[in-house]
């Protein structure tokens, strides 16, 4: 029973954020929002949503080792899955603007939170995510937001063509539908990968950090592939660094607000690998011809993470 559960819970996470991503663009695109713009912001919070609910109920139900795991395994999988899977499909393009802001603050975010979790290097405390940790992460989702916004407008009107527009009602009747599937699809994943983890003695974090992060990362997967497919590079980049934005700097503090997150002892390391993994895209980036990731370096980032699955089992 509890695997149907956590199949019909990763359901209701993919279709209710396919809803809400396009109910909630159909929106931006009314008021003349870009694409990138739209994919760091819109599609991204949309698509990491999953990891917003199943981080909060995780920490309510006192299990945050399931929510800190999916968060950074959300990451982790977005950067070199998705975007290894993307460019392997098509090469992608990244504007300049992207490789000199966006990119840049996604490694900020991994690593400011690398330096705010490994307290037993800094001050020989236990390693720890506090709320006052969580309040400036927060900060900088602020200052994230604020440019993001500032810099919104869509000067690309032929690419922003590619958004459907639906009536307002239609959109909105898609963004509370969607929040609703997302809520239900995140409960059930939760209670049913808390006791399968725990029928095969597996700890919180480890779960969370494969079953779990690869399940809320699924609304990410389709929609970077679909947009891969038609050639949108903008919306799959940017749906990828907002979600790990998204990720660091509002959820994974929304969620130590909620409930201070211990940080197991090898978990550094997962947290290394999250800015690894901001590294070469911004890396690829500058190196790839006309500013892109290729085929070659996206079976590398892909290669890259199927060798550290294979470690984490192992571990």
């Amino acid at each position: 029973m509890n695997y149907l559960l956590l199949l019909l819970g990763f359901a209701a996470l993919i279709y209710g954020a396919s809803i809400l991503v396009t109910g909630a663009s159909s929106i931006a695109k009314r008021f003349k929002i870009s694409d990138l713009t739209i994919g760091l912001t819109i599609v991204a919070f949309g698509t990491s949503t999953p990891e917003l609910i199943v981080s909060i109920i995780s920490s309510v139900n006192g299990t945050n080792g399931i929510a800190l795991g999916n968060l950074v395994g959300s990451n982790i999988f977005n950067t070199f899955v998705i975007i290894g899977i993307s460019a392997l499909i098509a090469p992608i393009a990244i504007q300049s603007k992207t490789i000199r802001v966006e990119i840049p603050y996604n490694l900020l975010a991994a690593a400011a939170l690398w330096i705010l979790a490994s307290d037993f290097f800094i001050d020989g405390t236990s390693n720890e995510i506090y709320r006052t940790d969580a309040l400036m992460l927060l900060l900088f989702f602020v200052i994230f937001m604020y440019y993001t916004m500032a810099t919104s407008k869509d000067t690309n009107t032929n690419e922003s063509d590619k958004t459907k527009k639906l009536s307002i009602l239609l959109s909105l009747v898609m963004v509370i539908g969607g929040i609703i599937l997302l809520f239900l699809g995140g409960k059930w994943v939760v209670s049913s990968a808390s006791y399968i983890a725990k029928s095969f003695g597996m700890s919180d974090t480890l779960i969370g950090l494969t079953i779990v992060a690869i399940g809320t990362s699924l609304p990410e997967l389709v929609t970077s592939i679909i947009a891969a497919t038609r050639g949108n590079s903008a919306i799959a980049v940017g749906n990828v660094i907002g979600s790990n934005v998204f990720n660091l700097l509002f959820i994974l503090p929304i969620t130590a607000l909620i409930s201070p997150i211990q940080i197991v002892d090898n978990f550094t390391i997962d947290l290394l690998i999250t800015c690894i993994g901001a590294i070469l895209l911004f890396s690829f980036g500058i190196i790839g011809k006309g500013q892109r990731i290729d085929r070659k370096e996206g079976a590398v980032m892909f290669s890259i993470y199927v060798i550290y699955f294979c470690y984490l089992i192992f571990r």
